[in-house]
């Protein structure tokens, strides 16, 4: 029996074992590398339009700065973080890598407000035959802006200058490549419950919110992992469900992490068959549990087991300034109207927030 024919004998009569399907409310977060953080903040927050939700840090090398951009409310499903290696050589996607993260807007009115908006700061793109726009950030990361048919609730973030009505809405995918696209795909049907759609791409959706990955031919050079490449990609499971996962990928025989306190969510990290990192992370208890919404991203914020060490920790992390101090009154004005509406729990999603804008 070969190693492939026996990974997919296990995962058959694993399918048998475990708990009926377990709900995957598509993608909580992409994690990536970056080489320089004010750079980095100064894309992600000025050009994109994303808030920067959390200074923190890398909870495995708290020498390293860990950001996390999303939207105003800092839900599950819009936070992208960066974990910065200051001077890292550029990566490469390759097999067993995600190589594009894909967005939602609105409208085609947004489509063409953002191809406006990317050539007034010289970031280049190129537009596709389907009508979406593929464009890359300072170190060559690949990100594609699509229009919504989901019908989800939006996750925004306020900007002066980009109207809410054309702001990001939260991810709509990742396109990855694999070692082994028929094993990653079965893994994703059999124990995670994708659904395939029109297009090819397997979609994680029950209920509240969905998410894809789709699957490109991999290219021939090997990946690096490296500035501008994503580390792993993480998928929104439900606070409740979180050991009952755990159980499933042990039932599966699929080596991972054990239950991980990240502070802000729960996580269980794993590698699928083609090579991909997966993380399934709870939607709570988020990112308020250090302070008010209105404070996000403002300090730098550590888990409990790092407190005492800040005073060594912040004089190796980059100076970085508050994103918003220069903003105008009417931004600051709309962004504390959304934030007045924030529910008790953070991670339950309210529409008229996002929509107040």
């Amino acid at each position: 029996m070969t190693a492939q024919t026996e990974h997919t004998s296990t995962l058959h009569r694993a399918s048998e074992n475990v708990p009926a399907q377990l709900p995957l409310d598509g993608i909580h977060h992409i994690s990536i590398t970056t080489g320089n953080a004010r750079a980095n903040v100064d894309f992600y927050t000025r050009i994109l339009g994303l808030r920067l939700i959390a200074k923190s840090v890398n909870q495995d090398d708290p020498t390293h700065y860990h950001l996390f951009y999303g939207d105003e409310l800092a839900h599950p499903g819009a936070d992208i973080t960066f974990f910065e290696y200051r001077g890292a050589r550029p990566g490469r996607a390759g097999a067993g890598m995600v190589h594009r993260i894909v967005w939602r807007v609105a409208s085609p009115e947004a489509i063409e407000f953002w191809a406006e908006r990317l050539a007034a700061n010289s970031i280049p793109f190129e537009r596709t035959a389907a009508g979406s726009l593929i464009l890359r950030d300072r170190e060559e990361l690949h990100h594609e802006l699509v229009v919504d048919t989901t019908g989800d609730a939006p996750l925004s973030a306020v900007h002066p200058e980009i109207p809410a009505e054309h702001a990001l809405q939260g991810f709509e995918g990742v396109r990855s490549y694999s070692h082994d696209t028929d094993s990653s795909e079965q893994l994703l049907i059999e124990l995670m419950g994708a659904t395939r759609r029109p297009d090819g791409a397997l979609e994680l959706r029950n209920g509240r919110r969905g998410g894809w990955i789709a699957f490109d031919p991999a290219p021939a050079e090997p990946g690096i992992q490296g500035a501008g490449a994503v580390h792993h990609v993480a998928f929104a499971t439900r606070d409740s469900d979180h050991l009952d996962w755990l159980r499933t990928l042990v039932a599966a025989r699929i080596p991972n992490s054990g239950d991980v306190d990240r502070h802000y969510f729960r996580s269980l990290y794993f590698r699928e068959p083609g090579g991909i990192l997966y993380e399934l992370a709870t939607d709570g208890p988020g990112f308020t549990v250090d302070g008010p919404v209105e404070e996000l991203g403002t300090k730098i914020i550590l888990p409990p087991f790092l407190e005492p060490y800040r005073s060594q920790i912040e004089p190796r992390l980059t100076q970085l300034d508050d994103t918003r101090s220069d903003w105008p009154a009417d931004a600051l004005e709309r962004a504390a109207r959304i934030h007045e509406q924030a529910p008790a729990h953070p991670h339950e999603h309210t529409t008229d927030g996002d929509d107040d804008q």
